[in-house]
């Protein structure tokens, strides 16, 4: 039996996985997280097969969070769903130790192949997500700009592009004002940016943010 947990914000969401997973009887969801908090509690209070994992949660970001279990537990399992466009998140999620990556919307027809690559061994991303790599292998010269930031540097870029104010995301990442309006100055610089409306034509020009 594969015990599985899942990490998701929306009930919705966490509703709509079991429903898929309903008719696999090798599956077996018993354990559901809204948050970075709870997730980390049900994980350190038993063991798991396979943890079904949102990127954006509330609490800390959910890269941070795919780190810090990786770290704790090399050998868990972790598919990442995600609404965010394959393109950015998918390829650092998967550096990040993330053993798959699927899109939501390709869940319903997806999440079973995935979840049975994934508790085999493999490493599980959607054809075009396999296409859009080897894009990056052949075009590795042609970096776009906001590839030069680092993780954390990625992560208020996003949420900066997304609308959140300073003061939203130093709360996000339990940070003061002062640290993260730091980050977005040296987003700025690596970018060549000049305010957060050319930044966020930036985000949704290459689709890293949903707009």
């Amino acid at each position: 039996m594969i015990k599985i947990l899942i990490a998701d914000d929306h009930s919705v969401v966490r509703r709509g996985i079991k429903q898929i997973l309903s008719e696999e009887p090798e599956m077996q969801i018993v354990g559901e997280a809204s948050n970075s908090e709870e997730l980390i509690e049900k994980l350190n209070a038993e063991e798991w097969d396979l943890l079904i994992l949102d990127i954006t949660m509330p609490g800390k970001s959910g890269l941070d969070v795919l780190i810090e279990i990786k770290q704790k537990m090399p050998e868990l399992k972790i598919l990442i769903l995600s609404m965010h466009p394959e393109e950015e998140i998918a390829m650092r999620a998967l550096k990040s130790g993330a053993n798959g990556y699927l899109n939501k919307e390709s869940a319903p027809s997806e999440l079973i192949k995935a979840i049975k690559k994934v508790i085999a061994g493999g490493k599980y991303i959607s054809s075009n997500l396999a296409e859009l790599l080897i894009m990056n292998i052949n075009n590795e010269s042609n970096k776009a700009i906001h590839e030069l930031l680092s993780e954390r540097e990625f992560q208020v870029f996003c949420l900066l592009a997304s609308g959140n104010s300073l003061t939203e995301i130093a709360e996000k990442f339990n940070l003061s004002i002062k640290t993260i309006s730091t980050y977005r100055t040296r987003i700025m610089v690596k970018m060549n940016l000049k305010s957060n409306v050319e930044l966020t034509h930036y985000a949704i020009k290459h689709k890293l943010v949903i707009n």
